[in-house]
């Protein structure tokens, strides 16, 4: 359980200062800060700052060694893996929104990766079965069942979100063997090596993408909220492969289809 601390600490993100409202009289004004959904976002502009220090000095460096250090057959074997795990949540999520064939299919494919695909090194099921894979989580669920997104908001390393995907996240860590699976110092280990590597995995995905957002947008900031809703939606809808199945399930953006999507 060592995760759960995150989820009060990003809620109490939801307190933070609010944008000024544009008068009646300004109606273009007006109808932009409604599209634009983001009433906190003198602070989510902060932590979007802070955010893009520990990429320059952390994120990206980690992600550009590891790139060069770990050839791609490797580094393909770990994201596999990654996505093999996360088939607990995705597949409780295919039921709770009325998706049998999607959940046979997640279902399929733990079977099939994690027997044949040596423990879910190879993707077995795609490449010999053409089952391709597909990422849920409990914030799109609850959008299915008709609860609203929110207002926007920013965190800092893992990224763009709303109270709808806030709870999501805390449901998907609750769901997760992972954090009811024994305990000590072996778990722990476990636990905090995967959110890692999947960090890593993610942002070494992103290297190209995220540079050229950085290099060519006049507001980066929202152009990721841009890209980041536009993908969202299309999750909900079920519409094509739209991020990675082993980095797409924290609801906070993460996933090549973060910034593809603009």
């Amino acid at each position: 359980m060592g995760r759960l601390w995150a989820v009060p600490l990003l809620a109490g993100l939801l307190l933070a200062g609010c944008a000024t409202r544009p008068p009646a009289s300004d109606p273009d004004s007006v109808a932009e800060y409604q599209q634009n959904n983001d009433p906190a976002e003198p602070t989510n502009r902060r932590l979007y700052a802070v955010h893009q220090v520990i990429d320059q000095y952390a994120l990206r460096p980690v992600a550009v060694g590891y790139r060069a250090v770990v050839p791609q057959p490797v580094r393909s074997g770990i994201r596999n893996v990654l996505g093999n795990l996360r088939t607990p949540v995705i597949l409780v999520n295919d039921m709770l929104q009325g998706e049998p064939r999607r959940a046979g299919d997640t279902l399929g494919r733990f079977v099939i990766n994690s027997t044949l695909g040596v423990g879910g090194i190879f993707d077995v099921a795609r490449s010999q079965f053409g089952v391709a894979g597909h990422a849920e989580d409990y914030g799109q669920t609850l959008a299915r069942w008709g609860v609203g997104e929110g207002p926007y908001l920013f965190i800092p390393v893992l990224g763009p979100s709303n109270p709808r995907d806030l709870v999501g996240f805390g449901l998907g860590i609750l769901s997760d063997p992972l954090t009811w699976f024994g305990q000590g110092a072996v778990v722990n280990g476990l636990t905090w090596g995967r959110s890692g590597a999947t960090v890593v995995d993610t942002r070494e995905s992103l290297i190209e993408a995220i540079d050229n957002v950085n290099a060519t947008s006049l507001d980066s900031y929202s152009t990721l909220r841009s890209a980041y809703r536009q993908r969202r939606n299309a999750e909900i809808r079920n519409e094509g492969d739209v991020g990675s199945p082993a980095a797409g399930g924290t609801g906070f953006g993460v996933g090549t289809g973060a910034y593809e999507r603009r």
